[in-house]
Formats: C-alpha cells, structure tokens, sequence
C-alpha cells in the first residue's frame, strides 16, 4: 500500500481535452495499478484548468463575445456528456456586459472552489481503496463529477457547481462511512480467523492495509493469521479427541490453542464447554468411586471420592446427599461393630471392656436398645468382678469378720447369676476356699521383755509378758509396744492359713 505522502492519482474529469465515449458519454476509469502516471496526470490537469479557465479570457474575440457564448478554448465546437447533448452555436443575443462578466465570473470561481475541495477528496478515497469496497458509490460520485466538467464547458457554471457539489456530498458520504466500513472488514477479519477461511482472511487483511494502514488492530489480525492453520490444527485435534471420549487430552489440545491465539472466541468456547464436560466427567466418576467404595464398606475410601467430587462441584445436593448416606452407613456398621465386640466381651467376662463399648453406641445413638440393654447386663456384672478381685487381692481382710460377713453375701447372690462363666466360677470357688480357712484359726506366738505393754490391734491387750500364743484368723496384723521413757514400737506379721508364722517378738528397748 502506498504511504498517505505519495501522490495520489486523479480521476480525470472531462476538464481538458475530454473524449466522451460514443454512446454513453462516461469517461474511461484509470485502474489504481496505474501509479507511475500520477504525476503525468497532475501536470494534465493543471493544464486543463489553465486551458479551460485562463484561456477562453484572453482569446475572446468582442466581437464574438457581443453575438454569442463562446465555448472554453481547446474543447472543440460540441462537448458531449453522458446527461449533456452536444452544444449547439448560441443564437446571437446581446453584447456582454461588464456586470454579466462579473456574474460568470463570480459563479466559475464558485464552481472552482467547489473543484478544489472534490479532487483531493476524491484521490485520498481512491487511495484508501474505494474502488473496491464502495465501487459503485465512487462511480455515482465520479459521474456526477462528470456531468459538472460539461456543464463548466458550456459555461454554465451554476448547473456545472451544483454537479460538483452533489459530486462532493457523495465523496464526503463516502469518507463518514469509511468508520463502518472498517468495523465491518475488521468483524470479517475476525469472522474468518475463527472459521479458518485464508481466503476472506487476506481479502479483508488487504482491504484494512487500505483504510487503516496503521491501525493496531491490522497489526493484531495479521499477527493471528500468521498462526491461523495451526490454530486450526489443534482445534481439529481436540474434537476428534473429544470424540474419542479423551476430554483430558481434548483439553490440553484447546488450552494450547488458546495460548497460542488468546483471542480466539472459538477456541476459548470450546475451551470452556471441554473444560466443563471434563469437570462433569470426573465427578460423576468419582461420586461412581465413592458408591462402590461404599457398597464395599470401604468408609474411607468413599468418604475421599465424594470429597473429591464435592470440590469438582461445590454445593452439590447429590454430594451431600452421598455423605449423608456415608454417615448412615458408617454408624450402622459402627454399631453393628460394637454390639459384636460388647457380647464377645460379655462372653469372656470383660465386664469393664463390654461397658466401654455399650457407651460408645449410646454416644451414636442414644435410643440404641443392644446398648441399653448390654449396660444393664454388664454394669451389675462388672461391679461383682471389681469386688471379688479386691477381695482374692487382699485375703487378708478376710480375717475382719465383718469383712467376711460382707463377701459371704455376695458369695450367696454371685451363686444366683446365670450365665455363669469360668471366670466367675474361678473368682466363687476360690474366694469360698479362702473365707473357710479365714475362719479356721491359726496358733501364733508372741514374746516380749517382760516390761513392754503390747496391745494386738483389732484382737486384745495383752499387756507386759515374756511369751504368748493367739489364736488368730489368716490376715495381717499390727502389735505394738510401748514402755514409759522408750520409744513405741510396731510390729506387722501375717497369719497364713497354710503356714503357720514365726515367733513375733516385741519390746521397746530405743530410751528416749
């Protein structure tokens, strides 16, 4: 395209030396290729003007100009035109006058100034390529300059002005649309970068170089149509891959494509419509993950997949609903759990243990009645574990007959539970053993210094003695000593029913 600085070619009016055509009067077009004779035509023209302006002034003969309306120098005797009939020898008339020259005068400069204006306008339209977007307007425009040349050589320069005038208004028309006109090649530019046709492309590239040399967005397009066929490319690729059902790889063909042309609409829609499909496409097979995960009793598992299809579509009813069911699930199989390990328990006669898994199925379900019922079974149960273990721990609290009289009656309602298993059996026979040899006495034998008051607590005072023998009961026992101006002494001993214990002695030989 030629810089705004280059000459520009003319139309050439019929100004100088016109040669209508035969039958339509219209004037040859020279064709926008013709550039190296823009100058040539430039000196033409600035001749016309002198031969048709200058000239015919200064060869009028008076006597000429007093009989008739002499015609422009160098035109020869009739001017056709395409609205215009040949010109005829005006009829003899009257002289010209000083004040009817002034007239004549007065319009030509008129018809000149309008000229003056239509000719730079119409070579700037030409040169931004009005022959090929708006070719028939720029025709009118120019037949209408036509007929203005043949009514200014005729000398009849108000028809011949208002002819240049409707030329200009045409022209001007032509340049307030050109905004348009450039949005709408610049909307086909667009149109066919995304549709991929080279053809339109170039075309409307080409007519953008003409209206808008410098426009950014020339720039722009032309840059995308450079990578055009392989946009083109990837999107081809990413359908037939969506086709295949490889939304992942159709979505990695798109996001290429839309990095290499961010401003392809197509590409980014169907972009988007990939990206959303391939989105609904993992997480309906995540929420199918986290069924069968579930299904399976694979709590965890299917707690991770519906999580996973929660961030693929937040807020999703058919998620929470998923979870939900999870947590039904997951308490019932809890539940089922703990009922099972609660009667396992209860079978061994882990008492405290079933208690602890009674509680935790209340702490799920409070209404829960294998919990209620287990609590009711085992919290009597364990309590009478707790007793007859501290009881077989401590034997010799056997030996205190209150003690005795206490487990005896537990004994007697332990003999009444049912089921009874081996464990309890184990803790009844073996505590019935040890209350019947805490009753059966056992000859123990205590010696002291003969000044030593000694008190058997729980049992008697014995007072000051040098030997002594009790009948005790298996258990521990506590003698102490005291003796004025010595310190107290205490002696511990136990009395074991299967063996009978050493001499205890006692005495306070410490002075204070």
């Amino acid at each position: 395209m030629s810089s705004p600085n280059e000459p520009v070619k003319p139309t050439p009016f019929s100004v100088a030396e016109p040669q209508p055509d035969p039958v339509s009067g219209s004037h040859a077009p020279v064709t926008a290729g013709q550039r190296w004779i823009v100058p040539a035509l430039l000196v033409l023209l600035a001749l016309a003007l002198v031969v048709i302006f200058w000239l015919p002034d200064q060869l009028q003969d008076p006597a000429t100009a007093q009989g008739s309306t002499a015609t422009p120098a160098g035109n020869g005797d009739a001017v056709a035109t395409a609205d215009a009939p040949a010109q005829r020898e005006p009829p003899p008339g009257p002289a010209a006058s000083p004040w009817s020259d002034a007239q004549q005068a007065r319009l030509r400069k008129e018809a000149q100034d309008i000229l003056a204006q239509l000719l730079p306008l119409q070579f700037s339209l030409e040169e931004r390529g009005a022959a090929n977007w708006a070719a028939e307007a720029l025709a009118s425009a120019t037949a209408a300059a036509g007929r203005g040349d043949a009514h200014y050589q005729a000398r009849e320069f108000t028809p011949a002005r208002e002819q240049y005038e409707d030329s200009l208004a045409r022209l001007q028309a032509l340049e307030a649309a050109i905004p348009g006109i450039l949005e709408e090649t610049l909307q086909r530019a667009r149109a066919a970068l995304e549709s991929g046709d080279r053809a339109a492309l170039d075309a409307a590239l080409e007519q953008l170089s003409l209206l808008a040399p410098e426009s950014p967005e020339l720039a722009a397009l032309t840059a995308r149509a450079a990578s055009m066929e392989t946009l083109q490319a990837l999107l081809a690729a990413a359908a037939a891959a969506e086709a295949a059902g490889d939304l992942a790889g159709a979505q990695q063909q798109l996001k290429d494509a839309t990095s290499l042309d961010p401003d392809s609409k197509r590409a980014q829609e169907q972009l988007d419509r990939v990206t959303e499909a391939h989105r609904q496409q993992q997480f309906h097979r995540a929420m199918s993950d986290g069924y069968e995960a579930l299904d399976r009793g694979r709590f965890a598992e299917a707690r991770s997949a519906f999580q996973r299809a929660g961030k693929l579509q937040a807020n999703s009813a058919e998620v929470g609903s998923a979870l939900a069911e999870l947590q039904s699930a997951e308490t019932a199989a809890r539940l089922a759990s703990l009922q099972q390990e609660g009667r396992r328990l209860e079978d061994s006669e882990a008492w405290a243990d079933a208690i602890a898994r009674y509680r935790d199925a209340l702490k799920l379900d409070s209404t829960i009645v294998f919990a209620q019922e287990g609590l009711a079974r085992a919290e009597p149960r364990a309590r009478l574990d707790r007793q007859l273990r501290e009881a077989l721990e401590a034997p010799e609290r056997l030996s205190d007959p209150a003690v005795a009289a206490s487990l005896e009656r537990v004994l007697q309602q332990a003999r009444t539970l049912s089921p009874q298993g081996p464990v309890l059996t184990r803790q009844l026979t073996e505590l019935e053993q040890r209350l019947q040899h805490a009753t059966i006495p056992v000859a123990v034998t205590l010696r002291s210094d003969q000044q030593t008051e000694v008190l058997v607590q729980r049992v008697a005072r014995l007072g000051q003695f040098a030997e002594r023998s009790l009948e005790l009961r298996p258990g521990t026992y506590t003698a102490v000593g005291s003796r004025e101006g010595y310190r107290d002494v205490r002696q511990t001993f136990t009395v074991r029913h299967d063996e009978p214990p050493p001499p205890v002695f006692i005495a306070c030989t410490e002075p204070i």
